[in-house]
């Protein structure tokens, strides 16, 4: 399949490079087009995308960011408008994948153009910063970092092999665009979105099992941030059908403080989409931290549990617990489609049991309270069980519930078609 890149470099300095890049796709049999993302120096290329043309969309005069000549100020204008322009060529099938080129000016421009573009466009950013914490760049999408092993500072023996082996990287996702997945013959099974954590490891892997018995696809995200985020992204863009959000925990490090925080939009795409959800509080009891040594002052006197020598767990307090429970009922509260909340009150982590560490009933107290008293609506039906999170018969009805609300959706689609039930 023949298709048009578009190769975001900044032609001032990366010139030679953007050129040798772009000879190897077309050697491949794909048209590029080239997106110029410098500032300062005089491009040493003609772009199909000038760089003034970048620095419109981003909400600034070129002049006037070569005028002050600040670093500082122009990346974030030329990544809000790279952004802008490859999203638009996107959307207008004009391109089909998009490779950007740099150091960390380049990598923070080329990846804020790629990180909101659907799931399975190709994006690939060869780079001199594929290495250590990429999440900033990568958030939750699908781009690859490659390595330049060397500085993206002119071709040279080294760098044409790397430069070769990312575009040729590009070449082979191009490729595979006109044919399907392997398994795309199940999408007609309903896919299922689940979280998990270690301490609810027992009760999702049982949901899981089950509903893949019934019939479903089922994805699991490890509530660790980027989980939850990732999740909400895939729930927004239309891919998932129901919801099993059984492992909430990522509200407990939002509200205390926890370096898993998948921050304040959580909880919130399923109601948005007006799919089923059901939603549990497992692991809502601890917040988590680094090594000992990284925990914040305040929490010296804590409850803490060192999971293992990178990870050590805080027990949340009543206090923090009322504020947990309050965030997720606002969420729960706020969405349009059909939601079951469940609410095991034997506890709801491995931690959180009669006997174990984080035993706390008065936080659990809390917790409960909190959210009774901050849902409304009578569309979230809350289901309080006399079981611990980890007991089969937890997760057994929570996929009941889940294949129920399956059910009814498929007859109101049904009936909304005019198809016979």
């Amino acid at each position: 399949m023949a298709a048009t890149v578009a190769l975001l470099a900044a032609l001032d300095t990366k010139a030679d490079d953007a050129s040798f890049l772009r000879s190897r796709l077309l050697e491949a049999g794909h048209s590029v087009l080239v997106v110029d993302i410098g500032v300062l120096g005089d491009p040493g290329l003609v772009a199909d995308v000038s760089r003034a043309a970048v620095a419109e969309a981003g909400g600034a005069d070129l002049d006037r960011l070569r005028e002050h000549g600040d670093r500082a100020e122009a990346v974030p204008v030329m990544a809000a408008g790279a952004a802008a322009i490859v999203r638009e060529l996107v959307a207008e099938r004009r391109v089909q994948g998009v490779l950007a080129i740099g150091g960390g000016a380049g990598t923070t421009i080329g990846s804020a153009a790629m990180r909101d573009l659907p799931l399975g466009v190709p994006k690939l950013i060869l780079t001199t910063v594929a290495a250590g914490n990429t999440s900033g760049y990568l958030g939750t999408s699908d781009i690859v970092l490659f390595p330049s092993v060397v500085d993206v500072a002119g071709v040279n023996r080294i760098s044409e092999l790397t430069y070769s082996r990312a575009a040729d990287a590009m070449a082979g996702m191009l490729s595979g665009l006109d044919r399907p997945p392997a398994g795309s013959s199940s999408r007609h099974r309903p896919l299922v979105a689940a979280t998990m954590f270690g301490v609810t490891t027992p009760c999702v892997t049982r949901a899981k099992n089950q509903l893949e018995r019934a019939g479903c696809e089922v994805l699991v995200f490890h509530a660790t941030g980027t989980g939850g985020r990732t999740m909400e992204r895939l729930i927004g863009e239309g891919h998932v059908d129901a919801v099993l959000d059984l492992t909430t925990t990522e509200w407990a490090d939002e509200i205390a403080g926890g370096i898993l925080s998948a921050g304040p939009r959580r909880l919130e795409a399923a109601g948005r989409a007006g799919i089923p959800q059901v939603v549990s509080l497992g692991a809502t009891d601890m917040a988590n931290f680094g090594p000992p040594d990284t925990i914040p002052a305040q929490y010296a006197d804590r409850l803490l549990y060192r999971h293992n020598p990178e990870n050590t767990l805080m027990r949340v307090s009543s206090a923090e617990a009322e504020r947990i429970g309050t965030a997720i009922a606002t969420r729960l509260d706020a969405g349009t489609g059909p939601t079951v909340l469940l609410v095991p009150t034997r506890g709801v982590s491995a931690l959180d049991a009669e006997g174990a560490p984080f035993d706390d009933p008065d936080a659990r107290y809390a917790l409960v309270s909190a959210l009774r008293a901050g849902l409304t609506s009578a569309r979230v039906q809350v289901e309080e069980l006399d079981l611990h999170i980890n007991d089969p018969a937890f997760a057994d009805h929570a996929v009941r519930r889940v294949l129920a609300q399956l059910e009814e959706t498929s007859m109101n689609h049904r009936d909304t078609t005019g198809a016979t039930r």
